[in-house]
């Protein structure tokens, strides 16, 4: 929330550069996003070294590449909603006494509700499908890190397994769809309301 207003709502020397650098896991093939991941986070890595961390082909791994894969759908929805959000009405909150916090929590965050909920449901559909950036950093353990887009890829792997396959991917495609029909119907209503 804090990015996507900042974003939103302010000018300053390299916006651009910041707006790309977040933007990059959408455009970046994900196998490479997943091997930024591991060099920067893996248990030698240049941020995970230093900080002791082991997250590497954990279930945390695969939690973090979800978001971050998802992010950037995320903060561009959020980001268009709040730049909907008409500015007079948060100066004529602040005008009427109400102080920043206020003004985001009376006013801007519940007009820019809908853009926040259609960019969750937009950023789990596409954690839902990541493949490439999870086997990377997180691996393909079974009961670990293994995703839904994993366990279908290691079923059409297996001798026999495309009956198992065909329900998982019934399953991701009810899910996507559900996720993307509710998201249209949350912005369509954001925007009814505006």
């Amino acid at each position: 929330m804090p990015l996507a207003w900042l974003l939103a709502r302010r000018s300053f020397p390299g916006k651009a550069v910041v707006e790309a650098i977040l933007g990059l896991p959408l455009v970046l093939p994900p196998v490479v996003t997943g091997y930024l991941l591991l060099v920067l986070l893996g248990r030698r890595g240049l941020l995970g070294g230093p900080l002791g961390l082991d997250l590497a082909f954990t279930t945390a791994a695969a939690a973090l590449v979800a978001g971050v894969m998802g992010f950037p759908l995320l903060l561009r929805a959020l980001r268009l909603s709040i730049e909907a959000v008409d500015p007079r009405l948060e100066q004529a909150a602040r005008t009427l006494g109400a102080g920043p916090v206020d003004t985001f929590r009376a006013v801007t965050l519940p007009l820019a509700w809908p853009g926040l909920l259609s960019g969750a449901l937009l950023c789990f559909a596409r954690a839902l499908g990541e493949f490439g950036a999870t086997i990377t950093f997180a691996g393909n353990i079974p009961g670990t890190s293994r995703t839904l887009t994993l366990a279908i890829w290691s079923a059409l792997q297996a001798p026999g397994g495309d009956l198992v396959a065909a329900r998982m991917v019934a399953l991701s495609v009810g899910l996507a769809l559900s996720a993307a029909a509710l998201g249209e119907w949350l912005a369509r209503r954001g925007g009814a309301r505006r």
